[in-house]
């Protein structure tokens, strides 16, 4: 604080509001005796309001020749304590160690135990009348470390310090084995002690339970790896150990076994009965598909409706049989959703990788290609690859995808789907309204999203063209009234990044405005983070163009690639769409609850508001009014709905 911050007020209100009745009658009895000096334990209101932990001691002194009294405060702080015993003030230094909540050892330089605080001795398992079972004891026979992976005895840090005079740390999976043997992590620094001469005489040790900050990183370990859904490995973690097997395949020794698996009339259940239910029928599928499998076996789950399995040193004869009871108990299996039963299936590709298999995406691909041929084969079938099947399956997948978008093209066969976007607050004027979804009309009269043709698209390069119809069709939606946007609000339209990269595209969007009634702050142009940094300067530019002529635009998927925080300082963003895999946690994911905070703390930093997609439940929707974002989007607020011609 400033001086002029505290001249002509009560010192009573520098100290928490619960203490000042105790110092109001300590600081009254010093008119009738003078000090003691015997250090006390308060806690001071700093300049922002906190309270800080203080050690204070009064003391009588002469103030323009007037009797006054002088209060010193001194901060609470591992340092506090070391410098305190190294000044040899042994009663300050002893209230000060009580008053710590991390555990506090001292020992002389014979490492011989000195002095132990209360909290050191709940860290030891032991009550405060035990303090004598540690005093006069040696450190080594009070602290038991050992590492938390290997579970071999760590180093005696005590003995390092005095060796070496200078600052040990314990290693970062340090273990403490208390008095009843049992364990807790913990972090564990010791630091010398010297004496007024420089001469050394013992340590302080401090002792932090690391019991929560330790579970809180494995928590995150397990998130980046683990499919949220099933607890099975995600698709990234299964790449990784694939990529590992790859590198250590030769010819003698027995090759790892690749499966790709995807259920078959998983799609009814999910139309049928809404993503609830088909989130907890793949829930069973996973734990099915694990059951049947061994230990040394990675399991994944892919993405959607699809898995995978590494079956590690098998021989494919094994291996047919582990697909084959897979097979089985999944199609024996019976899903009840409310008064309804559903069976699936799952069919199967299997190839042997060795050293000739290529990279990761070479061996999925083969994979799923033999599951392709598994499925054209009847379904609920083990297909084991060969080299025909990749030229099959995109003969008979690919290229009839391919056929199917350009007359789709043709002859106007997509459709618009509207989602609602509100203001998590209720009030908010301005920013987006809706999301534009495309849908493709299937044979069977039911709408195909592009989570099926949207692969095949990008690789015939159709997406520059599929961008194009549905920008044209939004601006007419919007300009004759069949999308209705509230006074100040946006329709949202997604941009792939295959439509980024083309040159000509900001042309046909600024000459589409041009031509229509529809105004540029009517649109909000979605981009996923992936493409934009792809195209990282084309997009710039594309961004600084439309953002002259009102245009807004949101980042999908944010937080999905740990470049993101990074890529968002380098675009001129208006909104960021946090990544579903975050927002259908909020509420009971403490690790989902930290990363969603910081995105809206960086966020708030830079001007940009923030967007929740994938909000399925009350639950996740308060939790997300609770967190300060801006808007919603998610089936709780409102299912996607085709536009009317």
């Amino acid at each position: 604080m400033r001086q002029s911050d505290l001249c002509g007020k009560s010192v009573l209100s520098l100290f928490a509001p619960d203490d000042r009745g105790g110092l109001s009658d300590r600081f009254s009895a010093l008119q009738d005796r003078p000090p003691s000096g015997v250090p006390y334990t308060a806690r001071l209101l700093n300049r922002t309001g906190e309270l800080d932990d203080v050690v204070c001691t009064d003391t009588l002194v002469t103030y323009r020749g007037e009797s006054a009294v002088m209060t010193t405060a001194q901060a609470l702080t591992r340092d506090a304590i070391f410098d305190a015993s190294s000044a040899a003030n042994e009663e300050r230094a002893a209230l000060a160690m009580a008053a710590l909540a991390e555990g506090v050892l001292q020992t002389d330089e014979q490492a011989i135990v000195q002095a132990a605080n209360p909290a050191a001795l709940r860290l030891l398992g032991l009550g405060g009348e035990d303090v004598n079972t540690v005093v006069g004891q040696p450190w080594a026979d009070v602290i038991r470390l050992i590492d938390e992976v290997d579970r071999q005895p760590l180093t005696d840090p005590v003995a390092r310090c005095l060796l070496e005079r200078q600052r040990v740390h314990a290693g970062r999976q340090a273990v403490l084995l208390d008095a009843g043997g049992a364990e807790r992590p913990v972090d564990l620094a010791v630091v010398p002690l010297f004496n007024a001469e420089r001469a050394l005489v013992g340590t302080a040790a401090v002792l932090h339970d690391a019991t929560e900050t330790r579970g809180l990183a494995r928590r995150m370990t397990y998130e980046a790896s683990h499919d949220a859904l099933t607890g099975l490995l995600n698709r990234r973690e299964f790449e990784s150990r694939l990529g590992a097997a790859l590198e250590r395949q030769s010819e003698e020794t027995a090759g790892d076994v690749l499966c790709y698996l995807d259920l078959d009339r998983f799609k009814t259940v999910n139309d049928t009965c809404g993503h609830v239910a088909g989130d907890k029928l793949l829930r069973q599928i996973a734990k099915l598909i694990r059951e049947k499998v061994r230990d040394s076996d990675s399991v994944a789950r892919l993405g959607g409706d699809e898995f995978g399995l590494l079956l590690a040193s098998c021989p494919l004869s094994k291996a047919r049989q582990i697909a084959d009871d897979v097979c089985n108990v999944v199609e024996d299996h019976q899903f009840v959703w409310r008064d309804q039963i559903f069976s699936v299936s799952v069919s199967i590709g299997l190839v042997q990788i060795g050293p000739h298999s290529g990279s990761v995406e070479d061996a999925l691909s083969a994979a799923d290609s033999a599951c392709y041929v598994a499925k054209q084969r009847g379904r609920a079938r083990v297909h084991v690859y060969s080299a025909k099947d990749e030229a099959l399956a995109r003969q008979r997948g690919e290229i009839l995808w391919l056929q199917r978008l350009q007359k789709a093209l043709e002859d106007d066969a997509f459709d618009l789907a509207v989602q609602p976007i509100v203001a998590a607050g209720g009030s908010e004027r301005g920013g987006p309204a809706c999301e534009l979804l495309l849908r493709l009309r299937g044979r069977d009269g039911g709408l195909v999203t592009p989570h099926d043709f949207g692969e095949s698209a990008k690789r015939y390069h159709l997406m520059p063209k599929i961008d194009r119809w549905v920008l044209t069709h939004a601006l007419t939606a919007i300009e004759h009234g069949r999308l209705k946007l509230p006074p100040g609000r946006r329709c949202t339209v997604n941009l792939s990044g295959q439509t980024m990269g083309d040159p000509s595209f900001l042309e046909f969007v600024v000459e589409s405005l041009d031509a229509s009634s529809v105004t540029g702050d009517q649109l909000c142009f979605e981009v996923a983070e992936s493409s934009v940094i792809a195209n990282l300067e084309y997009a710039r530019r594309f961004i600084d163009v439309l953002h002259g002529l009102n245009c807004h635009f949101a980042l999908d998927d944010f937080g999905s690639g740990m470049g993101s925080f990074a890529n968002l300082r380098q675009l001129e963003m208006d909104y960021i769409k946090i990544d579903g895999a975050y927002t259908r946690d909020l509420g009971d994911d403490a690790v989902s609850e930290a990363m969603v905070a910081a995105m809206v703390k960086l966020a708030r930093s830079l001007n940009v508001r923030v967007v929740a997609e994938q909000v399925e439940s009350q639950q996740t929707l308060d939790a997300v009014r609770d967190m300060g974002i801006d808007f919603v989007q998610g089936h709780v607020i409102g299912e996607p709905s085709v536009l009317s011609s």
